[in-house]
């Protein structure tokens, strides 16, 4: 009988993030469940086809339960008990607004009780149980339940500030070009103007298990390495060319290769969200450019001739 029953699953019986791990890109996975999630243990809600897969967890509560559980997705199955999926295992689920609905397969697996004995077989049979095997251990293989469209909105949540890290870190970021002045070679005792105008902000959007993140990443600091034993010039700023210049650096006479790293913050925000800050930042190395300084020196001419 078809009911719709919101029931509650503690996260450690159901071993949701090991299922995930296993919906790996090489299995040919089209969902945006195929990955890796943050699930901290709690409470969560599941619903399966009007029923909770709450329901179909036994044991007591002041015992350690019977099973546990996790979800699966077909094509994993399939690759594992024959080796290649095929297109019935994607199979389509109605689509709700905000929610995340897969079609994936409910498996249980026994655990030794506190008693030392599991539960028992469908016609009330007892199962053995290794001597090596203590309290909270699995027993057996895992064993399909049922299969269906389950809402595993609650196992998906908004991507974390850590994990949109992770994504910042891997983005093409802009490696920024060291413009020098006066161009070509310096002159001993004249400054070297340092600037860039290379783009200093840049938009990506990514989808990360279904959510749309916008991620707006701005260079914060600019290290200018250059080339010389002095070291190096950290600005919070871009620099300007001549005559507004900012950044300068004396140089004496010889050949010098300088370049920029740039050091890159941002915000996120997820399905439209507010803005948040991205929990870190990463860097990049603008390519390298090579001058003379030559030195300058006096030379007496006549005026006349």
């Amino acid at each position: 009988m078809i009911r719709k029953v919101a029931r509650t699953l503690t996260v450690l019986l159901l071993t949701v993030v090991a299922m995930l791990a296993d919906l790996s890109p090489a299995l040919a996975c089209t969902f945006d469940d195929c990955g890796n999630t943050n699930v901290d243990n709690g409470t969560i809600d599941v619903g399966f086809e009007g029923r909770g897969v709450a329901d179909l967890v036994a044991g007591s509560p002041e015992g350690i339960a019977d099973y546990i559980w996790r979800l699966r997705h077909l094509c994993v199955l399939s690759d594992e008990r024959e080796g290649a999926c095929s297109p019935m295992d994607f199979r389509p689920c109605p689509e709700e607004p905000g929610r995340v609905i897969r079609y994936l397969v409910v498996q249980q697996r026994r655990i030794v009780r506190e008693d030392g004995t599991v539960a028992p077989n469908a016609d009330g049979t007892p199962v053995d149980v290794p001597s090596v095997l203590g309290p909270g251990d699995p027993v057996g293989d895992w064993v399909d339940v049922r299969q269906g469209c389950i809402d595993i909105t609650p196992l998906n949540p908004p991507p974390s500030g850590d994990e949109v890290f992770s994504y910042f870190q891997r983005l093409p970021l802009p490696t920024l070009t060291t413009q020098h002045q006066p161009p070509g070679n310096g002159l001993a005792g004249l400054p070297v103007i340092f600037y860039t105008d290379s783009p200093t902000t840049q938009t990506f959007t990514v989808d990360i298990r279904g959510f749309s993140v916008v991620i707006q990443a701005t260079a914060e600091q600019f290290t200018w390495h250059t080339g010389d034993p002095t070291g190096q010039i950290v600005t919070t700023h871009p620099g300007q060319p001549y005559p507004n210049q900012t950044i300068e650096h004396d140089y004496r006479s010889g050949t010098y290769t300088a370049h920029l790293t740039v050091t890159w913050g941002a915000t996120f925000t997820v399905n439209g969200s507010a803005p948040a800050d991205v929990p870190g930042t990463t860097t990049t190395d603008g390519p390298p450019v090579t001058f003379d300084v030559l030195q300058a020196r006096s030379v007496l001419t006549n005026p006349y001739d």
